[in-house]
């Protein structure tokens, strides 16, 4: 008779690969769980969900067999490149083949306060950790091999962590942070209905101007915290349920893909089981909100756009594509009332079976070219200041 448990560890190791170095049970546990419930959940989820992880071995060169073979041996040469005035490169590889072999110990590397900026070069795989940038630590970038190649993933909920800020599988602190071309993950499965704690951040980006290029956001519920500062997301993927873009920061997400993994609901049913944002925005004065251009919003469920975590919650989305999983109202103001008169949400030809005006929610506006402009580049985000310096 087969060990059941063998037959998992097989499955985990099959699906996987070598890029999980010897998972305790509880974390094969959490990573099948999160794997079956991404693949499963929808045709929608299966045609964009990355992580073919056949695709994570890197080492596809032919070798002659006469002679002995090394992960190390199609490496890139002299890399990785000498430090410069303007820019330190560290380089992470799980098999030994460069400076590190975790993304936490290179960021321990990283000199305080450095003025230069820093590369952390990261390797296909997948590396299980839990990874924190402190404010100390500026001007680093994460460059990885493609968001369906390298990952970044670790379990941690709000009841785990105390508190769901702190559940991030990656927090950001520090200020000019870039990634590339990587994904982050949380791998803590899905709760059950009812189950108190279970919030968890994939990543948590609490510092001022921040860029993303090709990065993939996964979680079951509160994926991305999109906690403080002015931040620009392009071509990014994320993934969630409930509030699985939240937070209090000043962010554009520009030809994004957000995809619902809310439960589905009964045909002709007006329940909701998920939404896509939760801003934070507490007054008038402060200088924050979320604005959505050339995005899609698609998966399962029957969702929002967004709920008004706080009374001055703004969001805009603009000629964005919306499947049928928005719910008519569109929005909801946190069963408050009160916060009718004092949320910003906005929408902006869109377009889609979801982008239907009609049965909105009455706090809602369609914005007219004069309103919408405000939001639709990266003068949103003062990024005449500070993004063009960065290498996209």
């Amino acid at each position: 008779m087969v060990d059941p448990n063998k037959k998992k560890d097989d499955k985990v190791k099959s699906m996987f690969g070598r890029v999980v170095i010897n998972p305790s049970p509880k974390v094969q546990d959490y990573i099948l769980d999160f794997s079956l419930t991404i693949s499963s959940s929808s045709s929608f989820i299966a045609k964009f969900t990355p992580f073919d992880f056949d695709d994570l071995r890197r080492h596809h060169k032919c070798h002659d067999k006469a002679k002995p073979v090394s992960v190390c041996d199609d490496f890139p040469p002299n890399f990785p490149p000498p430090e410069t005035n303007t820019t330190l490169t560290l380089c992470v590889d799980q098999n030994g083949c460069c400076n590190f072999t975790t993304v936490q110990a290179a960021v321990d590397a990283v000199p305080n306060l450095s003025m230069k900026r820093t590369v952390i070069w990261i390797n296909s795989g997948m590396y299980y950790e839990k990874v924190i940038i402190p404010k100390t630590k500026p001007n680093i970038t994460f460059q990885g091999q493609g968001y369906t190649a390298t990952a970044i993933a670790w379990n941690d909920t709000a009841f785990s962590a105390n508190g769901t800020s702190y559940s991030g599988s990656v927090q950001v602190f520090s200020t000019n942070f870039i990634a590339k071309n990587l994904s982050f993950m949380n791998v803590a499965p899905r709760p059950r209905p009812g189950y108190v704690g279970a919030q968890a951040v994939a990543f948590r980006i609490a510092g001022d101007r921040a860029a993303f290029w090709g990065c993939g956001f996964f979680g079951a519920q509160d994926t991305l915290h999109d906690d403080r500062g002015r931040h620009y997301f392009k071509d990014c993927y994320i993934q969630g349920s409930m509030d699985f873009i939240y937070g209090n920061g000043k962010s554009l997400y520009e030809d994004c893909q957000m995809l619902s993994m809310a439960n589905p609901v009964a045909q002709g049913s007006k329940s909701v089981s998920g939404a896509v944002t939760a801003h934070g925005r507490g007054s008038a004065d402060e200088n924050s909100g979320f604005a959505f251009v050339n995005c899609s919003v698609g998966g399962t469920g029957r969702i929002w756009l967004g709920r008004a975590w706080r009374p001055f919650s703004r969001v805009v989305f603009a000629f964005t594509s919306m499947t049928d999983i928005i719910a008519p109202e569109g929005w909801n103001d946190f069963n408050d009332p009160t916060r009718d008169q004092s949320v910003f949400y906005g929408e902006y030809k869109c377009t889609g079976a979801g982008a239907v005006m009609k049965g909105r929610a009455p706090y809602v506006q369609s914005l007219n070219d004069t309103q919408a402009s405000l939001f639709l580049n990266t003068s949103f985000i003062d990024g005449d200041q500070w993004l063009l310096s960065y290498d996209s």
